[in-house]
């Protein structure tokens, strides 16, 4: 009896492990490799039909951009990176994947702040397209340049009151990279909260490389809750930190800092402010904004759960991100375009030039303690081919921010060139991969400012250039602060470089970590000697 039993169960269980094989061999093999829609993209490596565990060892070992690079020259445009990922590497598929407007997935969810999410890391186009409405109008580039923006009278105060006298004392040798991310810090915060409500990181040397400090500490560990946030949630529910604590101290007080800027204006009173220098700008416009919503929609509203229950908490979240990516991704800016010029005196005299025809021009009088200059208009400063060739050049070969920006394919799906890409997938382009495109920019890895003057191509190559240029991202989610930061950075360049020149002291380190979501240089320093220009 029990002999008869047991030939039963053994041909059951070799049936049911069979299955269970064939199954597995079906789902984790014959389905990804090809049965798949996916099946018909180019392999970056054997392995992307079966597994993450590759990608997962490139971006942990801060490889992913120049390895993704390599992949799409070997293969084309659209390559797949693990069974759910795709890299896209042109043009018409960023429209068709950033202008078709796929969602943010899971990836973003480490930039929400306070546990709120931010327009940034909002996920559905309906909740980024309510925040977005709140303040997108001032930053329109129609706004920002407009007689009603503080923006001439912050950068006056700014720029001579703060970063003039820095640079004045003759021979001033001087950590560009510092003053530069100081200088943008000054300028996004007084935007938002105003010039009393800001910062003055410019003349606050002690407290600034504090805060450098403790952004430098926790800027690297992200990687974690986007690539693996399962795994990271679940340790720590059961106490197993995956980062170092300094991490979690770091990311503490700077989120205090940001919600004591934002108690301070909750706590000021209209009449403190004194005139257009004062206005805070982005603030009043998200405290309007939200105000309406909740008037006009209470809970009916898209940001009833996620802004409108919390509105101190929603605004600090907001105005977090604003001030960490309006600094960082400009500083950055600023630093390689001093870096380049530096190495060219004769471009230097070219862009001084320029800068000199400018009515009123940004030369500065020196009156001893004191040191005014003039703001010129806006229209001005974008009629400048060398100035602006210089910002986009720099922007190209050193995008702050040259990491992938992930998108999620709808649950329809969705066609991306030649191939269909079924719902639920992840699809990413980068800025270090379209800007490396040899077809759109030749010599790509030089730093040729010429290429984006009128006389350095033809038409249709610089429709070509423009069309590729992903410093700000594009579509209906690309960077809300482009226009404010573009001129922000053509203001301080032509300050600069209308009363200075600059020489390289020691550049040790320069090269830019383009493996990273940002690009920041290595050593995240730059010496430079800036020498007044003879009137």
């Amino acid at each position: 009896m029990a002999s008869s039993s047991n030939s039963t169960t053994l041909p059951t269980l070799a049936i049911v492990t069979t299955t269970l094989i064939l199954v597995l061999v079906y789902a984790w093999v014959l389905h990804p490799s090809l049965l798949s829609p996916l099946a018909r993209i180019p392999n970056a490596h054997w392995s992307a039909p079966f597994s993450r565990l590759w990608i997962l060892r490139v971006r942990f070992g801060h490889r992913e951009n120049r390895t993704l690079l390599d992949a799409h020259r070997r293969l084309g445009p659209v390559v797949r990176v693990a069974p759910g990922e795709i890299s896209v590497n042109d043009s018409e598929g960023v429209r068709a994947v950033y202008g078709g407007g796929w969602e943010k997935g899971d990836y973003y969810g480490v930039f929400d702040n306070y546990g709120v999410p931010c327009m940034f890391s909002a996920k559905s186009a309906a909740e980024h397209s309510a925040r977005k409405r709140l303040i997108s109008h001032v930053y329109s580039k129609s706004f920002v340049q407009s007689e009603k923006s503080p923006v001439a009278g912050q950068a006056r105060k700014i720029l001579y009151a703060r970063l003039m006298p820095i640079l004045r004392e003759e021979g001033a040798t001087l950590d560009a990279y510092s003053v530069f991310m100081a200088a943008t810090m000054d300028f996004i915060a007084a935007y938002i909260f105003g010039i009393k409500g800001g910062t003055d990181f410019l003349r606050g040397k002690g407290y600034r490389d504090h805060f450098f400090e403790l952004y430098k500490a926790r800027n690297d560990y992200g990687i974690y809750d986007q690539e693996l946030p399962w795994m990271t949630a679940f340790c720590r529910r059961v106490g197993i930190s995956l980062c170092p604590a300094w991490v979690d101290y770091a990311n503490k007080e700077l989120g205090e800092w940001c919600q004591k800027l934002c108690k301070g204006m909750t706590e000021r009173k209209e009449e403190n402010a004194q005139g257009e220098q004062d206005k805070a700008v982005v603030w009043d416009a998200l405290v309007r904004g939200l105000q309406t919503e909740a008037a006009t929609s209470g809970v009916e509203s898209v940001l009833h759960s996620t802004a409108l229950a919390r509105p101190d908490l929603s605004i600090a979240s907001e105005l977090f991100d604003h001030v960490l990516a309006g600094q960082e991704t400009a500083g950055l800016t600023l630093t390689y375009l001093s870096w380049r010029l530096s190495q060219s005196p004769n471009l230097q005299a070219e862009l001084r030039a320029e800068l000199l025809r400018l009515t009123p021009n940004m030369r500065f009088v020196d009156g001893g303690e004191k040191v005014e200059g003039s703001i010129p208009g806006p229209k001005q400063l974008d009629n400048l081919p060398i100035l602006h060739a210089v910002i986009m050049e720099t922007l190209r070969l050193h995008a702050p921010i040259p990491g992938p920006q992930p998108r999620q394919t709808p649950d329809a799906g969705g066609q991306l060139g030649p191939y269909f890409i079924p719902g639920g997938v992840r699809v990413a382009a980068m800025a270090y991969g379209l800007h490396q495109n040899e077809e759109v920019f030749p010599d790509p890895e030089r730093w040729n400012h010429r290429r984006w003057l009128p006389s350095g191509a033809s038409e249709d190559d610089r429709k070509k250039r423009n069309r590729q240029f992903w410093a700000f991202s594009s579509g209906g989610r690309m960077c809300i602060g482009s226009n404010f930061a573009m001129h922000e950075m053509k203001l301080v360049a032509a300050a600069v470089y209308s009363n200075y020149t600059s020489h390289i002291v020691d550049d040790e380190g320069m090269a830019q970590q383009t493996d990273g979501y940002t690009g920041r240089p290595q050593k995240e320093r730059l010496f430079l000697r800036y020498e007044k220009v003879a009137a």
